[in-house]
């Protein structure tokens, strides 16, 4: 993680909440998926909670990348070792977004990957245990 300066601190003691996208749960998938592992992300998380700061906690389900039940019992377990989580928001997948890649003559990774339904996020918040 980026050492904190005097600076960041500061921002961080003057927030009030703090809104965390977990791209995926596991490091080496999290690479795979957005070409970053998510050590940082995850370690600041647990930073944040450390100091008492709230946060709301959200993850896009993509059909068959970041639904499997094992990551999501593992993204459970992280969720439980912070005590200042208020909120998880599962955002469904959806390839609105594609045409951006096609203007740029870049291929579109997800191309075969089917838009998330309401089933695959009523599944996922059962794993993970909230409403």
């Amino acid at each position: 993680m980026v050492p904190f300066t005097e600076k960041i601190e500061e921002i961080i003691h003057l927030t009030d909440l703090f809104l965390l996208d977990i791209k995926h749960i596991h490091p080496e998938k999290c690479k795979n998926l957005v070409s970053f592992s998510n050590e940082k992300e995850l370690a600041f998380a647990k930073k944040l909670s450390d100091m008492g700061k709230p946060m709301w906690i959200r993850q896009v389900i993509i059909p068959s990348i970041t639904d499997n039940e094992e990551d999501l019992k593992m993204l459970k377990d992280f969720l439980s070792s912070l005590k200042t989580v208020e909120k998880v928001e599962l955002l469904k997948y959806h390839n609105m977004g594609k045409f951006k890649w096609d203007n740029l003559g870049v291929p579109y990774e997800l191309e075969n990957i089917p838009p998330a339904t309401e089933e695959d996020i009523v599944r996922a918040k059962k794993i993970l245990g909230i409403k």
